[in-house]
C-alpha cells in the first residue's frame, strides 16, 4: 500500500492453515449502490490434508443459505466474524459452495450517484472478509476468480484476465479469472464510467490503464513515465512481471494513495492531472511503488507483521529506484536525503526497529527502503540483484520472513548479515553516521552539504557562491536552498539573486522565491505577478494570496486575472478566488449571491472530501456563523475519508463555545440524517 500514512495492522494471530489448505475460490457476485448490499454465489475447493474439527471462513456480518459440501446440504454456524463448518469435509479435495449477501460497513465504498456512481474496495490487511467470504490471515493464499454483475454501461474491474463480457436485458456480466494464488486482502473490484488505453511493456505484459471519460485530456500526464517504469523494474528485479496483466484505476475519495490489488492498482482520483499539475502533485512515485509492489507483497507475501518491511520497505525503495530511471542520480539521492531527514526528526519518539510488528508506516516503508539502500552498497549491485531475484523465485507465491531474505544475500555474496541485522533491522536507532556517509557519495549531495554548512554565514559573504550556483547546470533542489537562505534578507540586498533564480524556469525554484521573497517595493509588482503564470497550480495560489493581501487597491485588477484559475483536484484556487471576490466589496457587487451559492456549493456531498473541506475551511473564515455553512460542516461529521470528518469534529467544538451555534445545533438535530445526528449529539454532550 503507499504512501507513509499510519497502516492497519494487518497480520493477525490466527492458527495456520497446517490441516486445511484452500486452492480457489469462484464468486460470481451482484452489487446494489442503492441499498449498499453486495451478494453472491462462492464455490470454493479445498485440501484437507489431517484431521480437523472444523472449517473456518471470515466473513464480517453475513447471511448465508444453501451451504453445500461436495454437493450435500450441510449444517453451518454464521457467527459475526466467521462461516463455521463442522461436517460434510472429507481428507483430500471437498468442494464448497454457498450463497451469501452483506451490507458492508467498510472496505467496500459506494460514492457520488446515478451515472457519476462509483463502487470500490479497499482490503490493505484484513478487511475483504466485510465484502467477500475471505481469509484475514495473509498466508492463506488462493486462486481467485471473480464475476461482477452491473448495469450496461458501467465498467467493472477485477483481478486478473478478463474472460468474457455479456450482457442481458440491461445488465453485464463480467468474469475474471486469475492464474496463480494470492492473499485475500489484494482482491479488489472497482465500478465505475472508464474509459481505458492499452499500452504495451516491452516483454508483451498488456498494459490497461483506466481514467473517467471526462479527463481523457490528462490521460498522458496521470501516467507518464507507467511504461518505462514497468521494462525497468522487470530489468532490475531480473523476475518478469509475475501476473499476466496489469491495470490502474483511479477513484474518488480513496483512502490512501493507491493499493497495490494483484495486477489492477487503484489509487486516488488527486493523481489525475493536467500539465501543470503534474508539476505540483504527480503520481510517478505511487505508480512505481504499486507496481513494485507486484513483485514484493503480492507475489510474495510477508508472513508476519514484523517482516512487513519485505512488502513496503521493497517497494519504496524499487519506486525510488524507477524514478532515478527517468529523473536522474541527483533526484535519486535527494529523495534518499529527503526520507532520512524525515526519519531523523522522528527517531527521538519514533523508536521501535524494522522488524516489530507495531513499527511505524515511516520505519516500514522510508527506513525500510534505506535498509536496503545500504544492504545494496554493503554487498554490491550485482550480489543485490542476484539475491533478490533467487529470492523472489525460490518463494515466488509463497509467504516469507526477514531470514529468508538475508539467506538468500548470505548465499550469493557470503556478506555477514548478522551485524547488518543488529544495525538496520533490530535496533530502533536510525544510523545517521552510516547515512551522511552513503549520500556522499553523491556529487551533488557534497555540494549540497557544503551549501547547508553556510546557512548561518552573512548573506554577503556567500551571496557569490549562491548567483554561482543558480547559475550552473547543479540539480534544482540546490538552487532551491540558496533561495531559501535568503529569506530574511532585505529585497535591495538581494534583488539581482532574485532576479537570477527567476530567470532559471525552473518550477521549484521560482516557487521558492513566490514563497520567501519576503516584502518587496511596488516596482516590483510586475515581475512578481508573473508567477501568477507559473506551470503550478500551488505557485499561482501563492502568488494570488501575496498580491491580494500587499496589494489591496489592484485587488479588482488580480481577481479578474485569475477568474478562470480552477487548480488541482481540491479546486484549490477557484474556491481561494471566490473567496478573495465575496470579501472584495466593490468587486462584482451583483454577483455575491451566485458566488457564495458557488462557494457554499462546494461543500455538499456531491464533491469529493478535499473539495469539501477546502471550502468549508473558507467559509468558517469568512462567514462562521452562517447556519449553512454550520449545517454543511454538520453534514461532513459522516464520511469514510477520516481527514474530512476529523476537520468537522474539530470546528464544531471550537465553534461550539458559541452559545448560539450550540442553540442552533441543537434545534438542527432532528433534521439530520440518523448517523450524522448521533455523530452531532455526541459532540453536544462532550
Amino acid at each position: 500500500m503507499t504512501r507513509f500514512l499510519p497502516i492497519l495492522a494487518w497480520f493477525i494471530c490466527a492458527p495456520t492453515f497446517a490441516q486445511v489448505d484452500f486452492k480457489t475460490l469462484d464468486a460470481s457476485l451482484s452489487v446494489d449502490f442503492d441499498k449498499r448490499y453486495v451478494s453472491g454465489i462462492c464455490e470454493f475447493e479445498f485440501e484437507v490434508k489431517g484431521k480437523v474439527d472444523s472449517i473456518r471462513i471470515d466473513a464480517i456480518a453475513m447471511s448465508f443459505t444453501n451451504v453445500r459440501i461436495n454437493n450435500r446440504t450441510v449444517p453451518f454456524v454464521a457467527s459475526p466474524k466467521q462461516l463455521k463448518l463442522y461436517k460434510g469435509f472429507k481428507k483430500g479435495t471437498n468442494r464448497l459452495s454457498f450463497e451469501y449477501s452483506a451490507t458492508p460497513k467498510q472496505t467496500m465504498y459506494f460514492v457520488g450517484s446515478g451515472n457519476d456512481l462509483q463502487i470500490w474496495t479497499q482490503g490493505q490487511g484484513k478487511y475483504t472478509s466485510h465484502w467477500l467470504p475471505s481469509f484475514d490471515d495473509a498466508n492463506e493464499k488462493l486462486v481467485f476468480n471473480l464475476s461482477a454483475s452491473f448495469d450496461d454501461g458501467f465498467t467493472v474491474l477485477s483481478n486478473g484476465e478478463l474472460v468474457s463480457k455479456k450482457s442481458t436485458n440491461g445488465t453485464t456480466l463480467w468474469r475474471y479469472a486469475m492464474r496463480q494464488p494470492m492473499s485475500s486482502y489484494l482482491v479488489m473490484l472497482a465500478i465505475g464510467k472508464f474509459d481505458r488505453r492499452e499500452l504495451k511493456a516491452a516483454s508483451g505484459v498488456p498494459q490497461e490503464l483506466y481514467f473517467q471519460p471526462q479527463d481523457a485530456d490528462k490521460f498522458e500526464p496521470t501516467y507518464r513515465y507507467s511504461v518505462e517504469m514497468f521494462d525497468f523494474l522487470e530489468r532490475e528485479i531480473g523476475v518478469p512481471y509475475p501476473w499476466n496483466v496489469y491495470r490502474q484505476v483511479p477513484v474518488r475519495d480513496f483512502l490512501y494513495g493507491g493499493m497495490e490489488n494483484t495486477t489492477a492498482t487503484i489509487f486516488t482520483q488527486d493523481y489525475v492531472v493536467d500539465e501543470i499539475g503534474f508539476n505540483d502533485r504527480n503520481y510517478v512515485n505511487v505508480n512505481a511503488h504499486e507496481l513494485a509492489h507486484q513483485w514484493f507483497g503480492d507475489m510474495v507475501t510477508a508472513k508476519a507483521g514484523e517482516h512487513h518491511w519485505l512488502q513496503e520497505g521493497f517497494a519504496t525503495y524499487y519506486a525510488l529506484l524507477a524514478e532515478r530511471e527517468v529523473f536522474g542520480d541527483d533526484y535519486f539521492y535527494w529523495k534518499l536525503y529527503e526520507n532520512a531527514e524525515e526519519i531523523q526528526r522522528a527517531s527521538k519518539t519514533d523508536t521501535l526497529p524494522i522488524l516489530n510488528a507495531r513499527a511505524s508506516s515511516l520505519t516500514f516503508y522510508k527506513k525500510g527502503a534505506w535498509a536496503l539502500h545500504a544492504l545494496r552498497s554493503a554487498v554490491g549491485e550485482e550480489h543485490f540483484r542476484k539475491s533478490v531475484k533467487n529470492y523472489l523465485e525460490k518463494y515466488a507465491f509463497r509467504n516469507v520472513d526477514t531470514d529468508e531474505f538475508l539467506a538468500e544475500v548470505v548465499n550469493v555474496s557470503g556478506y555477514d548479515v548478522k551485524e547488518y541485522r543488529k544495525r538496520w533491522l533490530e535496533s530502533g536507532k536510525f544510523q545517521i553516521g552510516e547515512v551522511i556517509d552513503l549520500l556522499r557519495e553523491n556529487a551533488f549531495m557534497r555540494q549540497y552539504f557544503d551549501l547547508a554548512d553556510r546557512a548561518g554565514e552573512p548573506f554577503a559573504s556567500k551571496k557569490q557562491f549562491m548567483m554561482q550556483i543558480l547559475a550552473s547546470d547543479a540539480y534544482v533542489a540546490l538552487k532551491e536552498e540558496a533561495v531559501i537562505q535568503s529569506a530574511g534578507v532585505p529585497f535591495e540586498e538581494k534583488k539581482d539573486l532574485i532576479a537570477k533564480a527567476m530567470a532559471t524556469g525552473l518550477v521549484p525554484v521560482r516557487q521558492a522565491v513566490a514563497a520567501t521573497i519576503g516584502d518587496f517595493p511596488d516596482t516590483f509588482y510586475g515581475e512578481y505577478s508573473g508567477f501568477l503564470a507559473d506551470s503550478s497550480y500551488v505557485t499561482r495560489e501563492i502568488a494570488m494570496r501575496t498580491l491580494i493581501n500587499k496589494f489591496p487597491e489592484k485587488r479588482a485588477e488580480i481577481l479578474d486575472r485569475t477568474k478562470s484559475f480552477v487548480g488541482l483536484n481540491d479546486r484549490n484556487l477557484r474556491i481561494l478566488w471566490l473567496t478573495y471576490a465575496l470579501m472584495a466589496t466593490d468587486y462584482a457587487k451583483t454577483e455575491k449571491l451566485a458566488l457564495y451559492d458557488e462557494l457554499l456549493n462546494y461543500t455538499t456531498a456531491k464533491w469529493e472530501a478535499s473539495v469539501r473541506q477546502n471550502a468549508l475551511q473558507n467559509l468558517m473564515r469568512t462567514s462562521p456563523t452562517d447556519t449553512q455553512v454550520l449545517a454543511a460542516v454538520a453534514n461532513a461529521l459522516v464520511h469514510h475519508k477520516w481527514q474530512l470528518t476529523k476537520f468537522a469534529r474539530d470546528t464544531i467544538r471550537a465553534s461550539l463555545i458559541k452559545q448560539s451555534v450550540r442553540e442552533f445545533y441543537r434545534e438542527l438535530l432532528p433534521q439530520l440524517e440518523p448517523a450524522v445526528r448521533a455523530q452531532l449529539d455526541r459532540l453536544l454532550k462532550e
